[in-house]
């Protein structure tokens, strides 16, 4: 407060500090009277001091707000309700769940709800029309990772890949050997994972001489099969390719290969990736301490050969982050995707200062320039809670809640 004379006195000491380190404190010092001729020179000094206290308590404020919209749940697509799951454990009691727990129990919810028919059971059958299941769990704090991929027999993929991370001193765990893992430790099953809805699209495309399909290179001995490699490098010409599968499939494929690759598919239908037959739940949580953790769960591409594993279970693909830096979700082509691991390259970019915006569209831009025809996105969220989004060749949307939020909001990401 105001003295006589201009004077300052300090009613008590203004500290300030971070976790860690010693808390810095200004006190008052009585002050005698100084002659006239220095009395220009003293009210200069302190205008000085008055300067560095609000520059010292602005400071504070900036390094106190870096946790005031903590927690946050980010996840990937409109998944509100896994959002809202996630939240309600992050943000519960005085010091809230842990960020492990929450992004668990996001990644639970969408499970269950079935999230687009691209997570949990029930969705995206195989060749064979089984549904099997991918799922990592990461933590920021530790670095340590659980995850299961091909997973058979166990509806929890996430849970599963929770018990992978404490119960063991592996990462990834792998088809049935990963289900016995699971029911092992206590999760239900065995249980069939596909449904009347999966077993109905799969017969579809049975229908349809099983196209689309993830397969190159190779011509059927039926109309789904078994399928034979051709050998390339005794094909001199394209028009001898094309002749020998129109000759295997009776003209099924004219008009669906390309001069320059004769094996791949031109029709759109036959590459389409969207988010209702290629997608996954990538979910990041920075809770009230400020430990993040990360979760990915997905039942992966529809149709896919039985024993593909996408990016979902690969550490710094579908999920990366570290409670130094930050974290991000990825979602898309993730047989693409996972050559790159962007959500690693995301990470180290912001570990080397750049924002979370320009961190997502760097890892993007770097697919793309391999790959111009991918569909892919991520989101990135520093340790700070800032957030931005990136796709390429589809619209994104990503959702959001944080402590200044009065309930999810999704955020929408042009290419």
């Amino acid at each position: 407060m105001w003295g006589p004379r201009g004077s300052i006195h300090l009613l008590s000491p203004l500290t300030c500090g971070t976790p860690g380190r010693p808390a810095t404190s200004v006190s008052s010092q009585s002050r005698l009277p100084l002659p006239a001729s220095m009395e220009s020179m003293r009210r200069s000094s302190v205008r000085l001091l008055i300067g560095l206290l609000l520059l010292r308590f602005n400071w504070c404020l900036a390094v106190g707000g870096r946790g005031a919209v903590f927690p946050v749940v980010v996840s990937t697509w409109p998944f509100r309700e896994a959002v809202r799951a996630a939240w309600e454990v992050v943000s519960a009691g005085d010091g809230g769940g842990s960020a492990v727990d929450a992004v668990v129990a996001g990644c639970s919810a969408c499970e269950e709800l079935r999230c687009d028919g691209t997570v949990g059971p029930g969705g995206s059958p195989d060749e064979n029309g089984e549904t099997t299941l991918d799922a990592l769990v990461m933590n920021g704090e530790t670095m340590e990772i659980g995850a299961v991929a091909a997973m058979r027999y166990v509806k929890d993929g996430i849970k599963a890949a929770r018990l992978v991370m404490e119960y063991s001193e592996h990462t990834l765990l792998v088809g049935e050997k990963a289900s016995a893992f699971a029911i092992s430790m206590g999760l239900p099953g065995p249980t069939n994972l596909s449904l009347a809805e999966s077993i109905e699209k799969w017969e579809k495309w049975r229908q349809n001489n099983c196209q689309p399909n993830f397969r190159k290179n190779v011509v059927p001995s039926g109309k789904c099969g078994p399928y034979r490699p051709i050998s390339l490098a005794s094909v001199t010409a394209d028009d001898s390719v094309k002749r020998e599968v129109e000759e295997s499939q009776g003209g099924l494929c004219q008009g669906w290969y390309q001069s320059d690759n004769s094996l791949e598919p031109t029709m759109s239908h036959l590459k389409v990736v969207n988010r209702h037959n290629h997608d996954t739940i990538s979910m990041a949580v920075i809770d009230k301490m400020g430990h993040i953790a990360v979760g990915t769960s997905t039942n992966g591409a529809t149709f896919k050969i039985p024993g593909r594993v996408g990016d979902g279970p690969i550490p710094g693909s579908s999920s990366y982050g570290d409670d130094d830096v930050g974290a991000c979700g990825a979602t898309g082509d993730g047989d693409i995707m996972m050559r790159f691991l962007p959500c690693y390259q995301v990470v180290e970019s912001m570990r080397r200062g750049m924002e979370p915006r320009d961190a997502a569209m760097d890892a993007i831009s770097r697919i793309a320039r391999k790959y111009p025809d991918f569909v892919g996105a991520l989101f990135a969220v520093n340790n700070e809670g800032v957030h931005a989004g990136a796709c390429h060749g589809w619209t994104f949307q990503y959702s959001v809640r944080n402590s200044s939020m009065q309930d999810v909001e999704v955020i929408t990401v042009y290419p």
